[in-house]
């Protein structure tokens, strides 16, 4: 027998946490046909000599439901070894969608993901209405990675309430035809769906993003689709505060495992040092939960965002800034920067820790004003001491003096090493929220597979190589019941990633590059040591570059 491809002599390391062998893999028919030793030819081989063989990485979080549109290829993701993506994610979206709805839908996204609102209008293709037809479309497009998708609440029930859906509670009748609707979408192939509570997620005119308004009733109906179908999980973002889980939210957790009889998976369990044993806590809190089916999510990377005060999500959560998000005109968020009042409940609000307290971790990054050149690199607290200012007037008085044309970073959370090592090897967590298509113009967390592989497995050796693959591969594709995925075993689909596990890595601060429709803006993440990735037995990726193969498919649960 003859091969589309054979890799040869390589480190394979199957998915499954198995100790690592040294093994040929055989390619045919976009699967693998054996691995082992291969004695028979192929059209091409690769030798693998030094290298691991993998199977391709799962992300399961990453909001690139409006970038398929205009990159069919992923990217970052597929820079890093990635081979299916999950979208869909934290209760926002762009289908189900009517033709009358599509700013709503769009902004949403610029509220929620931070996506400038004319890339998305130059972007998204709009050839779909329901959510079947969005999947359809974007199998259509002949991807470079596989798909997979997330029913997010937020468009299903605006899709039956209308501007209604970000006011209030749905009717027992509006409930049911929402259920129906995911209901359609899971027999479709979804893999469940998501919702959030956070503050910070508001949408159209600064409103609460429409799932947020969801009563028990219809959590209930909306569960009780996947325990029908007995398939599915439910992804929602939970915390209100990061990492921090609060009684009731641990009952809306308990209620949604028992109503849906199917996995739950919740965000954002970052460790922080403002509140040093919120991780700890929460996973005693999550305990019972965990047991049943609960997953909380976490990314091995320290988190450090740039903060864009044109869309300055990173201040969401906090109930002062609501002002600032009804009305994004810059004129309008000057007024409000410069209200006392503005500033005043500002204050206010930190004094309750939301996800941030320590202005020494705010930087001005880049300004435009030549008159404020003097300010850059430096943190908002050292401006305010030279300044003889708080931190509140230090930062605000900067933003406006550069006519929020300054961009700043913020360094967050997950900076701890002793307990990051608890995070990683604690088999409940699962290593996600890479975000890849979201929050574009400020960070880019996409890189976190080759980050976890060259910092945690080799660099600090937390974790063994082993566990590291298994976190990236079956561990999330079993999640969300993509059973033939995150395993490299005869008669898979060939979804492979080649990479030097002594070069394999990416940073926690990524590269800007102008490539948005439009010409925008965004933060990606370069990788390194990944050499060859494969799609359904096509190269996509080959030593530096992606290739023209575009064989990834819709994954459907």
């Amino acid at each position: 027998m003859s091969y589309d491809l054979v890799i040869r002599n390589g480190i394979v390391v199957d998915g499954t946490g198995a100790k690592r062998y040294r093994a040929d893999v055989a390619i045919a028919g976009g699967k693998v046909a054996d691995i082992g030793r291969v004695t028979e030819g192929a059209r091409r081989t690769i030798d693998a000599d030094g290298l691991v063989v993998a199977p391709g990485f799962v992300d399961p979080h990453t909001h690139y439901d409006a970038q398929i549109c205009w990159d069919g290829a992923v990217t970052p993701s597929s820079w890093h070894g990635v081979t299916s993506v999950v979208m869909g994610n934290c209760g926002v979206g762009i289908a189900p969608c009517k033709p009358a709805a599509r700013e709503i839908a769009m902004r949403d996204l610029v509220s929620v993901e931070g996506i400038p609102f004319d890339v998305l209008n130059k972007g998204i293709t709009w050839d779909w209405e329901t959510f079947p037809q969005f999947m359809d479309a974007a199998a259509a497009r002949r991807p470079s990675l596989n798909l997979a998708f997330i029913a997010p609440l937020t468009p299903f029930r605006h899709y039956v309430m209308g501007e209604a859906s970000m006011e209030r509670a749905a009717s027992t009748e509006e409930t049911a035809k929402i259920a129906a609707l995911i209901a359609e979408a899971v027999d479709s192939g979804a893999l469940g769906f998501s919702s959030t509570t956070l503050n910070q997620h508001m949408g159209f005119e600064g409103k609460p993003l429409a799932c947020r308004n969801a009563s028990r009733e219809e959590l209930k109906a909306y569960a009780n689709v996947l325990k029908a179908r007995g398939k599915g999980a439910i992804e929602i973002a939970l915390t209100r505060q990061v990492g921090v889980l609060e009684e009731d939210q641990c009952e809306l957790l308990d209620f949604l495992l028992d109503e849906s009889g199917r996995p739950v998976t919740f965000i954002a369990l970052f460790d922080r040092d403002d509140i040093p044993e919120a991780v700890r806590n929460t996973l005693r809190l999550a305990a019972p939960m965990i047991a049943k089916g609960a997953r909380p999510q976490t990314s091995p990377l320290p988190l450090t965002r740039e903060i864009n005060m044109d869309n300055p999500f990173s201040f969401a959560s906090f109930p002062s800034w609501k002002r600032v998000f009804a009305d994004t005109s810059k004129a309008a968020q000057k007024t409000v920067y410069a209200d006392p009042g503005f500033r005043n409940q500002f204050r206010d609000d930190l004094r309750n820790p939301t996800g941030f307290s320590n202005w020494g971790r705010v930087v001005v990054h880049t300004v435009k004003n030549p008159a404020l050149k003097h300010l850059e690199d430096k943190s908002v607290a050292q401006i305010g001491q030279e300044q003889g200012k708080d931190g509140v007037d230090a930062f605000l008085d900067t933003v406006l003096a550069d006519n929020l044309d300054c961009e700043l970073t913020m360094a967050s959370w997950n900076t701890r090493e002793d307990r990051m090592r608890e995070l990683l090897n604690n088999k409940a967590i699962l290593m996600a929220l890479g975000d890849g298509g979201a929050h574009v113009d400020m960070l880019c967390d996409a890189g976190y597979p080759t980050y976890l592989l060259g910092t945690w497995v080799r660099e600090k050796e937390a974790i063994t190589l082993e566990e590291g693959v298994r976190k990236l591969t079956s561990d999330p594709a079993d999640l969300f019941g993509l059973k033939d995925r995150g395993r490299l075993a005869k008669g898979a689909p060939a979804d492979v990633a080649i990479f030097d596990p002594a070069r394999i890595g990416s940073t926690n601060h990524g590269e800007r590059r102008y490539d948005l429709p439009g010409g925008a803006k965004r933060i990606v993440m370069p990788s390194k040591g990944v050499e060859y990735t494969l799609v359904n037995g096509a190269i996509t990726w080959e030593q530096g570059k992606l290739t023209d193969a575009r064989a990834g498919k819709v994954l459907r649960g």
